[in-house]
């Protein structure tokens, strides 16, 4: 019980948000009346915030680093336009023009990551005006008007459903794929463990982790199955799983990862062991800008058509996620589950206080003072470990009094005694 006592209040941020996640949903699903937790409604909420996730997984990256990125709704919408542009009047191919996207995205996370990388200039500002310059260059491409309808193959990336291998009432190909998201997500767990203890750091007691473990394939299990009796899992759901697998295990398990972290934590000490820290600083920023292409591509197939308007705010939804899901504003800290489980946070509450019937203005109010607490409590986590630690440290600096010849503890010698110490041999 203590340990694991001990192991929430050194988690604090991360439980914190999952339990919060539970809460809001068991609210919403007992004010709605059962409306939350159904296949449909769970399938919609999928397809209605896959945009979110894709970023916050970027920006949650990008926090780490200890940078801001507010040009990524921008880019959402100058991709989807640009796509939109070589779908319909140029009649590209729909492969070539996704690989054209993220090629695109990728440019622009170059373009703003050599800015910030290797001229010093602060993300705040680069970002900051990139997201003036794409929402014009939107407005450029589009002519101030809305381009559709896109091809149907490109669609099923929004709204479509991945193919059953059956044709039965239950998906079976959405179970199998939840079975092989939860091993995924649990070697993923299990290769973190190893290492932490391989190199002493702290890891917590087997019984906790085996709970842990138990309890993800629950949830990822649980969900498989809601949507197995619908229509499966959509594909930009698997899309959504590969990247959380895919990220989750460069964070964890990889070099690159624990160099982002080191950048973020602190980049002069990251740089006095080695790291190329404008190297990393450039990637993620590439990193980003590849999914702000392809959550450009999602949303702009969702709405089947590219509009001057796309990604207006879609920045500030992904930097509350990333800051809900245990991001920390001075970087080194944050989680890509985190991150998902942030975007769950926002995306649970709109859809649940739409169900509810309740106004834009009150959702707004109340996801902006959800924000501020969560960055509160940050802070008052960090200072309170600040303050345990620096008691800690006081303490073990404290100085002991050496043992005398009896046993029992004296101070310091006599100057009779160091005199005739000094002058034996």
């Amino acid at each position: 019980m203590t340990a694991i006592r001990d192991a929430i209040r050194s988690n604090a941020r991360q439980y914190g948000m999952v339990m919060a996640l539970a809460v809001i949903v068991i609210l919403f699903e007992i004010l709605t009346g059962g409306l939350l937790l159904r296949p449909l409604n769970i399938t919609n909420l999928i397809m209605q915030n896959s945009y979110v996730l894709i970023l916050a997984i970027g920006m949650m990256l990008v926090i780490i680093t200890g940078h801001i990125d507010l040009s990524v709704g921008s880019v959402v919408a100058f991709v989807g336009a640009t796509s939109a542009v070589m779908l319909t009047g140029w009649g590209l191919p729909v492969p070539l023009v996704v690989v054209l996207a993220l090629l695109t995205g990728a440019l622009i996370g170059a373009w703003q990551g050599f800015w910030i990388a290797y001229v010093r200039i602060p993300a705040f500002i680069v970002t900051l005006a990139g997201m003036l310059v794409f929402r014009g260059a939107t407005m450029v491409v589009l002519g101030g008007e809305s381009i559709g309808p896109l091809p149907e193959s490109l669609r099923a990336l929004g709204t479509g459903f991945v193919p059953d291998l059956a044709g039965g009432e239950v998906h079976v190909l959405t179970l199998l794929l939840g079975v092989a998201a939860s091993a995924a997500l649990v070697a993923v767990q299990l290769r973190a463990r190893r290492r932490a203890l391989r190199y002493g750091l702290p890891a917590g007691s087997r019984n906790l982790f085996a709970a842990k473990c138990v309890a993800l394939v629950v949830m990822v299990m649980l969900f498989a199955y809601v949507l197995a009796i619908h229509n499966g899992i959509p594909i930009v759901g698997l899309v959504l799983v590969a990247l959380i697998v895919a990220f989750s295990f460069v964070m964890n398990s990889t070099t690159v990862g624990r160099r982002i972290y080191a950048v973020g934590g602190s980049e002069k000490a990251a740089m006095l062991s080695g790291v190329k820290t404008q190297r990393t600083t450039f990637w993620v920023f590439v990193t980003m800008g590849v999914l702000s292409a392809l959550a450009g591509l999602v949303f702009m197939a969702r709405l089947n058509a590219a509009t001057p308007r796309a990604g207006t705010m879609f920045e500030l939804d992904a930097i509350a996620a990333a800051f809900i899901g245990g991001a920390s504003a001075s970087g080194g800290v944050g989680t890509v589950v985190g991150a998902v489980v942030g975007a769950l946070v926002m995306g649970v509450m709109n859809n649940g206080m739409s169900l509810i019937g309740l106004g834009v203005d009150w959702q707004q109010g109340i996801k902006g003072l959800v924000l501020l607490a969560a960055v509160a409590f940050d802070i008052y986590n960090k200072n309170r470990v600040g303050t345990s630690s620096a008691a800690r440290r006081r303490a073990a600096e404290r100085p002991v009094p050496p043992p005398g010849d009896d046993g029992t503890e004296t101070g310091a010698s006599p100057p009779a005694a160091r005199a005739t110490g000094s002058g034996r041999g």
